[in-house]
């Protein structure tokens, strides 16, 4: 079994300050972890040789590594991190906005970018729908573990530390059954002398635990948060996420409209579109009446079928009809584009795919 050590990512700059004396060389070191996307204790050119000893001795610098990239053709890139204890996890690096120039070909504006993270090494929550489910649940992801996905995909894109990035949480796993290690990753993401991504660049996505919901509204943090609801009714909802036993729907709204919200923003809610399970205009207008009294914006979702699955895609015409009734019903509404269709696109797919060739290989 490898030795596995604690990460630099693990620690608020507060913490390190108190781990390593002087305090200014946490600063340092939060320096080279955060805007030089250092690897090793050896890449910190400044930091004395005996306390880069006296650290590498206890902890790691970058607890995960690349096994593997899938690259789409619109840019999206998939990534498998292994683990220290051998264990994987997927992240996304998804390009949002290309870059914008003028007629003279000045760059007016960058491309814009999301990192969508994972929380869980599997999942607890079992969604039918899931292709991380399938492998069940093997343990939550560290603060450090959470931090590093980001790092890591900024420094392999050469994205320098300063420019924004938007994350989501909404990898493998249920990122509130992690809330401890959760918000800390948040409060390290927020750093002003690390990556300095302000809560209100942060979504967090749950499939409704609707006390944590409460418990991450409680802690202020200033993120945003979006709604798994997949389903407009308990029987449908409970046969795509059993936990809707434990969180029905009415306790994730009543827990939504309690959570602390920026007025200006609105909390989105997810909404897988599944062949002729919820996709008819019954559906879109008990949607309707379900969100009245919320701001509330609709995301919806192509499912994205994958070898095994019992669901299918919905079509295009269902899918834009169900859009037309919600936005005509007052409903902001959007519809997801499909990024990395042509990879494999949807959470846990990559690590499935590279398992499986591994058996036959």
């Amino acid at each position: 079994m490898t030795n596995i050590k604690q990460s630099l990512y693990d620690f608020t700059l507060k913490e390190l300050s108190e781990l390593v004396k002087p305090s200014f060389r946490a600063k340092q070191i939060y320096g080279w972890l955060y805007h030089q996307y250092a690897q090793s204790f050896e890449e910190m050119k400044n930091i004395p040789k005996n306390l880069k000893e006296e650290l590498a001795e206890k902890y790691i610098v970058n607890p995960m590594k690349i096994v593997r990239k899938e690259e789409s053709s619109d840019g999206t890139i998939k990534y498998l991190f292994e683990l220290q204890d051998g264990k994987t996890v997927e992240a996304v690096w998804l390009k949002m906005k290309e870059d914008q120039f003028d007629e003279d070909g000045k760059l007016i504006q960058e491309a814009k970018y999301t990192i969508c993270v994972s929380t869980q090494v599997g999942c607890k929550v079992g969604c039918a729908f899931c292709l991380t489910a399938k492998g069940g649940f093997t343990r939550d992801l560290t603060a450090g573990e959470i931090v590093a996905q980001v790092v890591n995909l900024k420094r392999d894109n050469e994205h320098k530390h300063n420019r924004k990035i938007n994350i989501v949480y909404m990898g493998m796993g249920e990122p509130l059954d992690n809330l401890d290690n959760l918000a800390k990753a948040i409060e390290i993401f927020k750093e002003d002398d690390g990556l300095s991504i302000s809560g209100k660049r942060q979504t967090v996505s749950t499939s409704g635990l609707s006390n944590k919901i409460d418990a991450l509204g409680k802690m202020d943090l200033g993120v945003h948060i979006a709604i798994s609801l997949h389903a407009v009714d308990d029987a449908l909802r409970t046969e795509l996420i059993p936990m809707n036993k434990a969180h029905n729907i009415n306790s994730i709204i009543d827990a939504v409209k309690r959570f602390p919200i920026d007025t200006r923003k609105r909390v989105m809610f997810e909404y897988l579109v599944i062949k002729n399970k919820n996709d008819d205009l019954g559906s879109a207008k008990k949607l309707v009446k379900l969100l009245s009294g919320i701001k509330a914006k609709v995301n919806l979702i192509y499912f994205n079928p994958y070898p095994g699955s019992d669901y299918e895609r919905p079509s295009y015409e269902d899918m834009h009809k169900f859009q037309e009734y919600l936005i005509k019903h007052g409903l902001l509404s959007t519809i997801r584009d499909s990024k990395g269709i042509d990879i494999s696109a949807a959470c846990g797919q990559l690590k499935e795919k590279t398992q499986e060739e591994m058996k036959q290989s």
